[in-house]
């Protein structure tokens, strides 16, 4: 394996994380060799999908105590991490824009596709009046975590729900500058950046993966939590990961390890449709978030914040390459771990 302090993932990491925390950040990840082999002053596709795959694990880390706790007690008995995956909820409303943002997924397919990723598949979620929407990277499928982007569908509810919907979600505005915007059109042209490029980059793409509206109202949070707990979700978390995944050698086992260890851990495990992808997730710490009063005063609420998610992953008939897969069945048990207790 190369020195973390030469690769260009971990010099990406670093420079945006400081050197400490970027450090022990990548110290937690299980990293394929591959993926920490280049060095030099060009940045990769594969390189700055992995580290913003990094930079978006600390902030999991940072925002989710459960998680944190986790990963810590992971690292005791010298057990990486290894991302599979990280899901993020969006709005998709029929007009297209959700304020100064593109519609829906769009707003994420901007920055997934030029680092290397393609949409592998669509999963329905008709219980949830969502779809899910499965982004795996082309280089390294099995190395780079993918991306479960999944978009809410407001043209399936009601008037009232639409127009709540509008009042928070049109105050959205766009994280990505002209500058960042030219650097992802180099990444999809030639598939690599100077990496003053690329570093100047990573922050502005972890802004991204944040609330982009202003404070919701009381009032028109209500609406939506009424008729979606999901809608209601993105209301307070925006696009930020509503949870990143550990893929482990047997989810069911770990399962148990936690819940006799009293960790809040959901009650069953997940088994898709095939029989091959399994999982189970804790259920989400309850954060502290801003809102306005009728009248414009702010006040803070207590709601569910994001998660941390487990994955058992077996390989497809007669091949040893891992099901790459999700499931829609799969998706609706672990959307409920946002639901308020």
């Amino acid at each position: 394996m190369q020195d973390l302090h030469t690769s260009t993932v971990a010099r990406l990491v670093r420079a945006h994380l400081g050197d400490e925390i970027g450090a022990v950040t990548l110290a937690a990840l299980n990293i394929a060799p591959a993926l920490l082999s280049e060095e030099g002053e060009r940045v990769s596709r594969a390189s700055m999908a992995t580290a913003l795959g990094a930079a978006l694990f600390r902030t999991v880390l940072d925002g989710v105590p459960s998680a944190s706790a986790y990963v810590g007690e992971r690292l005791e008995i010298d057990q990486r991490i290894t991302l599979d995956h990280g899901a993020l909820r969006t709005i998709l409303f029929p007009e297209g824009p959700t304020g100064a943002l593109p519609g829906g997924q769009e707003a994420f397919a901007r920055i997934l596709h030029p680092l290397g990723y393609v949409e592998a598949a669509q999963y329905p979620l008709p219980r949830l009046r969502m779809t899910g929407h499965a982004w795996c990277h082309l280089d390294y499928p099995e190395d780079i975590l993918q991306y479960f982007v999944s978009e809410l569908h407001v043209d399936q509810f009601d008037a009232e729900f639409a127009a709540a919907a509008h009042r928070v979600f049109d105050t959205s505005a766009d994280p990505l500058s002209a500058q960042a915007k030219a650097a992802l059109d180099r990444f999809a042209a030639e598939g690599s950046v100077p990496f003053a490029e690329a570093e100047a980059l990573l922050p502005v793409l972890v802004s991204a993966f944040d609330r982009a509206h202003e404070p919701a109202f009381e009032d028109d949070y209500e609406t939506l939590l009424a008729q979606s707990k999901e809608a209601a979700w993105i209301a307070t978390e925006g696009n930020a990961f509503n949870h990143a995944t550990d893929r482990v050698a047997d989810v069911a086992a770990l399962a148990e390890a936690l819940r006799a260890a009293g960790k809040p851990i959901k009650d069953t495990v997940e088994h898709s449709a095939s029989g091959r992808v399994h999982q189970t997730a804790f259920r989400a710490d309850m954060v502290e978030r801003p809102f306005r009063r009728a009248d414009g005063t702010p006040v803070t609420r207590t709601v569910p914040g994001s998660f941390f998610e487990f994955i058992t992953r077996d390989t497809l008939p007669g091949s040893e390459a891992l099901d790459l897969g999700f499931d829609s069945g799969n998706a609706t048990g672990i959307f409920a771990m946002t639901r308020t207790p």
